[in-house]
Order: C-alpha cells, then sequence, then structure tokens
C-alpha cells in the first residue's frame, strides 16, 4: 500500500482516531467510585469554590492544553473545515503527550468570524491550562491570538506564528554561527507574507537581527514603503515594507546572506542562491516541496551552502515539535499567564545550544546511523532527541519566572529531575544514583579506551561531574577521534605500550603465577589487553573502579577482573543483577549474567548482594527467590534450593530486609495473590527482588519482562566484586556507559 492507504488504515484500525481518555486513578472498587464522583468530588469542587487556584491541585487543568482549530488553514490543505482538521487537532495531541507528558482536547470549531471564536475559546478557560491555536487563516489569526492573549488569563500560543519562527531561529543562531557571521549584519530575503513569515522576521528581529535588513516578498513582489502607502498590502505587512525599489524574489535575494521561504515549492532557481552573498544561509520550508531541492541549493555553488528545510528526509528539518510540547511544557509548570517573547526567545537559545553539544546514540540509530556533528548538516537538534524536553522546558520556566509571567516559582535543578522522570522511570531511577557519583566523584577506568562510544561517554562522565575517567588504549588514537569528534575535553589517556607499567606486569605475575601465567605473558596481558591492565590498575588502588566489556562477549570480559581482583573478602560469587523499571515500579532481577546453576549458597549471597544494590539507588529490598513451586507445593531437588536459601537469609541477623521464598513469580509480584492466598508470607508487599532459580531462567525472564512487559533495563550491574567492576554489553549505547560509571562511582563511595 502507499503512504495513504496506510495513513488511512492506521486512523480507522479500532479504535478510531489516535487518542483516548484514561483514568489516573483507581476505579475498582466502590469506594473509589465515591471518591472519583458522587460524593466524594464535592469536597475538591468546595475547595476550588472558595479559591480557583485550587483547579491546579485537584484537577487535571494543570496539565491540559486546547488544541483549537477552526479548519481555515491546514498546512498543505488549505480550507477543509472544522470537521475534516480533526485528524489533524487529534495528531497534535498526539505529539503534546508523546514528547512532553501533556495531555490534550481538540477543539474544532466551526465558525469563521473571529470574534466568535475568540468568545468561544474564553468560554472554555476554566477547563484548560493553555491554549495552543492551530491552523486559522491569516489576518484572523493574528486578530484571535492578540485578543485572546489580552483577554484570559492562561498561555495562549499560535503554532502557526511562532512554532516556525523559534525553530528556524534556533537553526539561524547556529547557522550564522558556522558561516562566521553576525546575526546583526545579517541580509534576510523572505519568500512569503503570511501569519508564519510575519511572526518569524518579527522574532528574527527579537533574537538580534536588524529589522531594517529584513526584505519581505509576498505573490506582488517585494513589500515597498510605496505599496504600503498604496495599501496594497494588510497592516501586519506594512510594519516589513522597505524603501526599495518595486522588484520581485530574485532581485530580494541578490547579495543576502539568508533566504527564508514559507511561500511554495520551486520558485528558487539555482541563479538565485548564485546570487548571494558568500556562505548563504537557505531556509527553504515551503512542505511537501521546498522552495529550492537540497540537492539543488547545494551544487548552485562551491561554497557552503547551509541548507535547512521542513522535510525529515534531509539533514536540518525545522520542525515544529522541537518547540510546541516543551514550550507549553514549561510553561504549565509555572502556572505561567502568556508565553511572552522572552520566553520564545529562550526556546531558541537552548535549542541551539542543545545543538552543539554532543548527540545520543539512540538519535542516531533513528537517522539511519550516520555521524550527527555540529556544522552545515546539524544546525538544529533532532525531534526525538530525548533531552530537549530538559533543555527548553526548564529554559521556558525560567524565563517566565525572570519576565514575571509565571504565577509560581521552581526550584529549576529539582525540575530538570522531574522532566527525566516524566522519560521513564529509569532516568528517575538513575538520577538518584548519577547525584550521589557526583557528591564524591571517583576515578573510573575504562578500558577498550580507543572506541569511540568509551571516549564519548568519556567526555559526558568528566563533563556531568559524574567521574573521572581514565580511557585506556593508544594515546594518540584516542585524542585523534576525540577532536574528530568535536568533542571540547583534554581526556586522561593510560597508554600501556608506551608508560611505565612493569609494576602492573610484575603484580599479574605475583597473582597468576601459580595459575600458569609467566612474567613474560603477564607483561604481553598487560600491554595487550585493556581488561587485564584496567583490572591491575584498579587492584593497585590507580583507579577506584573500571568498566569493560563494551567489544567482548560477557564471560570474556568478565575473566580479567574475577582472576586480578576477585570477590570481595567475604563473598564467595560475583553476580549480574539488572534493574528493570515500569511506570510505578522497579524491580531488580538476578542473576541474569554469572553463575549458571547456582546452589542454595550462591543462590542466599546473589539475595543479599542485590539487596545491597537496591539500596543505592534509594530502594527497600524485599527478596522473594523464585521457583515454579509455592512454598513447597512441589518437593525436589529443584525447589528445595531456593526455600533452603529464603531459610538461611531469614536466619541470618545481618539480613535485615524481608526475604521469602520459594515462590512463582506471579505470587512474588500481585499483591493480590501475595496477601490472598499466602497472607502466611514474610513479604507483607510485592517483592522487588527477584532472585532466579538458574542462570538460564534470569536471562530468559528479564528480556521477556524488558521486550514484552515494556520495561527499561539498566545493567547488567556486576555484584560482589572485591573493588567496583561492571562489565558492558556488547552494543550498549554511551547512555548505558556514563549509567554504569554511575554505579561504579557510587560502589566506589561505599568502599
Amino acid at each position: 500500500m502507499g503512504l495513504d492507504e496506510d495513513a488511512l488504515e492506521y486512523h480507522r484500525t479500532d479504535p478510531p482516531g489516535k487518542i483516548e481518555i484514561s483514568t489516573t486513578k483507581p476505579t475498582n472498587t466502590q469506594r473509589d467510585l465515591s471518591l472519583a464522583y458522587s460524593p466524594g468530588v464535592a469536597a475538591p469542587c468546595l475547595e476550588i469554590d472558595e479559591n480557583e487556584t485550587e483547579a491546579y491541585s485537584y484537577t487535571a487543568k494543570g496539565n491540559l492544553v486546547g488544541v483549537v482549530s477552526n479548519g481555515s488553514a491546514v498546512l498543505g490543505l488549505g480550507d477543509i473545515g472544522a470537521q475534516a482538521s480533526k485528524p489533524v487537532m487529534e495528531g497534535k495531541g498526539v505529539l503534546f503527550k508523546r514528547f512532553a507528558d501533556i495531555d490534550v482536547f481538540d477543539i474544532e470549531l466551526d465558525e469563521e468570524d473571529p470574534d466568535k471564536l475568540v468568545e468561544a475559546v474564553k468560554m472554555m478557560e476554566p477547563t484548560f491550562g493553555g491554549v495552543n491555536l492551530e491552523d486559522i487563516k491569516a489576518p484572523e489569526c493574528f486578530t484571535v491570538e492578540e485578543r485572546l492573549r489580552e483577554e484570559i488569563d492562561i498561555p495562549v500560543f499560535h503554532d502557526d506564528q511562532h512554532g516556525t519562527a523559534i525553530i528556524s531561529g534556533a537553526a539561524l543562531i547556529n547557522a550564522a554561527d558556522v558561516a562566521g557571521k553576525s546575526l546583526d549584519e545579517l541580509e534576510i530575503a523572505f519568500s512569503g507574507a503570511g501569519a508564519s513569515a510575519i511572526a518569524t522576521a518579527r522574532f528574527y528581529v527579537s533574537l538580534g537581527c536588524k529589522k531594517e535588513n529584513i526584505t519581505m516578498c509576498d505573490s506582488s513582489g517585494i513589500i515597498t514603503e510605496e505599496r504600503a502607502a498604496a495599501e496594497d498590502v494588510n497592516e501586519y505587512k506594512q510594519q516589513f515594507a522597505r524603501d526599495v525599489p518595486e522588484g520581485g524574489l530574485a532581485d530580494a535575494m541578490e547579495g543576502a546572506d539568508v533566504f527564508v521561504g514559507l511561500s511554495i515549492g520551486g520558485i528558487v532557481s539555482q541563479e538565485m542562491v548564485q546570487s548571494m552573498n558568500d556562505n548563504p544561509i537557505v531556509f527553504a520550508m515551503a512542505n511537501p516541496d521546498p522552495e529550492i531541492g537540497y540537492e539543488e541549493a547545494k551544487d548552485a555553488r562551491d561554497d557552503d551552502v547551509i541548507m535547512a528545510t521542513g522535510r525529515s528526509d534531509y539533514p536540518n528539518q525545522v520542525n515544529n515539535v522541537l518547540g510546541f510540547p516543551f514550550i507549553f511544557r514549561g510553561a504549565l509548570d509555572v502556572r505561567a499567564t502568556e508565553i511572552n517573547e522572552e520566553m520564545k526567545v529562550a526556546c531558541a537559545e537552548a535549542l541551539a545550544e542543545l545543538a552543539r553539544q554532543d548527540v545520543p546514540d539512540a538519535v542516531v540509530k533513528a537517522y539511519g546511523d550516520e555521524p550527527i556533528q555540529y556544522g552545515p548538516d546539524y544546525i538544529i537538534p533532532k525531534p526525538v532527541d530525548p533531552r530537549v524536553l530538559f533543555r527548553v522546558a526548564p529554559a521556558i520556566a525560567e524565563a517566565a519566572m525572570e519576565s514575571g509571567a509565571a504565577r509560581t516559582e521552581i526550584d529549576l535543578e529539582a525540575y530538570e529531575e522531574e522532566l527525566e522522570a516524566r522519560l521513564g522511570k529509569s532516568r528517575e531511577m538513575m538520577r538518584v544514583v548519577l547525584n550521589k557519583a557526583k557528591s564524591d566523584p571517583k576515578t573510573v577506568a575504562l578500558a577498550e579506551g580507543e572506541n569511540e562510544k568509551m571516549i564519548r561517554a568519556a567526555y559526558q562522565i568528566q563533563e556531568q561531574g559524574i567521574a573521572l575517567p581514565i580511557l585506556i588504549g593508544d594515546e594518540d588514537e584516542i585524542r585523534g577521534t576525540a577532536a574528530n569528534l568535536g568533542l571540547d575535553f583534554d581526556p586522561t589517556v593510560a597508554d600501556p605500550s608506551v608508560g611505565d607499567y612493569e609494576e602492573y606486569a610484575e603484580r599479574l605475575h605475583e597473582l597468576r603465577a601459580r595459575k600458569g601465567i609467566t612474567r613474560s605473558e603477564a607483561g604481553e596481558l598487560v600491554e595487550g589487553d585493556s581488561n587485564y591492565f584496567g583490572s591491575v590498575m584498579v587492584e593497585q588502588g590507580d583507579a577506584d573502579a573500571l568498566l569493560t566489556g563494551l567489544s567482548h562477549h560477557y564471560p570474556s570480559a568478565l575473566r580479567p577482573p574475577l582472576q586480578v581482583i576477585g570477590t570481595d573478602d567475604d563473598v564467595d560469587y560475583a553476580a549480574g543483577v539488572y534493574m528493570l523499571t515500569f511506570k510505578n515500579r522497579v524491580i531488580f532481577v538476578a542473576d541474569a549474567t554469572v553463575n549458571q546453576a547456582p546452589d542454595e549458597e550462591v543462590l542466599a549471597e546473589v539475595t543479599r548482594q542485590t539487596g545491597k544494590l537496591a539500596r543505592r539507588f534509594n530502594i527497600e529490598p524485599r527478596a522473594a527467590l523464585l521457583s515454579y513451586s509455592n512454598f513447597g507445593s512441589v518437593d525436589n531437588e529443584g525447589t528445595r534450593k531456593p526455600r533452603k536459601a529464603a531459610s538461611m537469609l531469614q536466619d541470618d541477623p545481618e539480613v535485615d530486609f524481608p526475604v521469602d521464598g520459594e515462590m512463582q513469580a506471579d505470587t512474588a509480584v500481585v499483591e493480590d495473590i501475595l496477601q490472598g492466598t499466602y497472607g502466611f508470607s514474610d513479604l507483607e508487599e510485592p517483592a522487588n527482588v527477584l532472585v532466579f532459580p538458574n542462570l538460564e531462567s534470569g536471562n530468559i525472564g528479564y528480556k521477556l519482562l524488558q521486550r514484552l512487559g515494556g520495561a527499561d533495563a539498566i545493567g547488567p550491574m556486576l555484584v560482589g566484586m572485591d573493588e567496583p567492576v561492571h562489565v558492558l554489553q556488547r552494543g550498549d549505547e554511551v547512555k548505558d556507559i556514563v549509567n554504569l560509571a554511575g554505579v561504579a562511582v557510587v560502589d566506589a563511595q561505599q568502599e
């Protein structure tokens, strides 16, 4: 099927459309329903009646945006009316929820009169925390937005005007930087003089461009003072009339530094691009066909054409989704009365700054694994970059507070953590550990230091103050890769081939001489295998922790640390633990990587160590030893092992958290089963530490929970070692390395 057929099938599949309403509180019992509605609902009603701002405390108002349209100017479709515009408005709601966790009611109004549109939205003000105007034709859209901003006390934002202005403004900041030009010196030619073009020109002035340097063209040519005097253009266009001779778009582009296209496709030729100033900036944003094609513009000149379009299949897509969800997120969270110019500028500047930073692996993968680095082909962040939420929303909130638009003051540092939690429980949990790590950073050795991911991780670890990273590998290669990646940091490198590490070889020989390693072999291992080098470095106290395994199979990466560092003095067995995070639950799964067929002694030790790990994440452990049996319902050698392990732990006075077993997995995690059928259990609440009876079941279990249960997995985290060591999975992303570095630092702090 083609795109149209696929889209129709996508929308009509049951249930039709793209959105639904779901409840956020329990509705399972009669009491739940009496709290949700009558008679309990009277209490919050009376509180709000006494103080209207309590609506933000007792209702969804503070996280609810109305997407309002009359369908008179739907992108690419024109005036199709209110009813036909509904799929677009539902789609806008999807984007709000997906990118910023904001709920939306889409409101399609069958009304052309701007005065009546204003009155309709005003009457809905008590419902919403903000209003996003969408697809209302010009010039009526100016009137509607201006009046609503004056007459209601919640943020109003016309995305068609300001969204493109803000996102292209961020691109302009960086394009000018890449081209080596100053904003206040740019000569800018506009093709198009509708709502979006006028708002964009206004916004560029807010960023520092000069109004007298902007030449705007509509379908009749350059907007001149002569045309304005003859009232040939409306009042909104008149503000950009210039005292220049009449002419067309080609005249406006000649000698210009910037072309901004918000008109129709195919109206710009290569000759027109050739007539522009050196290193021109071309923003051809007509959709679906830009004013000039990407390849055409690039091929028009020998110097560097910095090109942006509205399309996702070319670099530098100007996509409004980079703006409106995060603008409203920040505005809602400080209960702003408006979205003012200071907030819009803050958004553009935050986006521009983010584009200059290292790009997460997940974003690179989403765009075909091609390198993404600040420069002519990357001047604005990608829409799927999760960092946009916790960079832009705080910038909006801060600007609202500083400009007086905020009703509520918030702690920006704590706010960033709250925003990260909106992206998933795993981010919330990792923030706990990373904050602990930052409070007392330790030295972390990174084996396989020549690997690009390790280098990027080292940069982020150092930049964020999580640890003091040491990259193990060829120093010239490491520094060359860092420079090629555009990373602005001076890495600490331990190069086994050039440094004086004889003592490391001596120590390795001392430890392994009776295991068959000669002195010369020890020297070769130290110089040629970063896992052995890093293990000895940590064992000797020259680093506090070790990360390895990025390009090795787990067993081969684990072997050197086990041989050199070994397990803790009172521990005989190491284990691999995954933390699985769900929307409202965190579970630690062990052992998933190390012990193939553990006996009761190993199971007990794994449980102890996993309980300690849970506490590093501020989680009080409740451990269940799993089986296919419930408390003796099946009695054989396999079920006795977890049963005996549970008994050993219950008798151990040093184990200060609840443990029980053997039990089935659903008994461990479902409260009704645990407390109903097995009320005698030592677990008063569902378990959050699940100890599997063997490696096979543990590995299968965590992967099923991750893939089918929708859990985010952090790990594997190695517990039980004498010094902090964590073995990565092959192919882990940079964020996984950074996270495990944080865990390693907290481990070292405990040491």
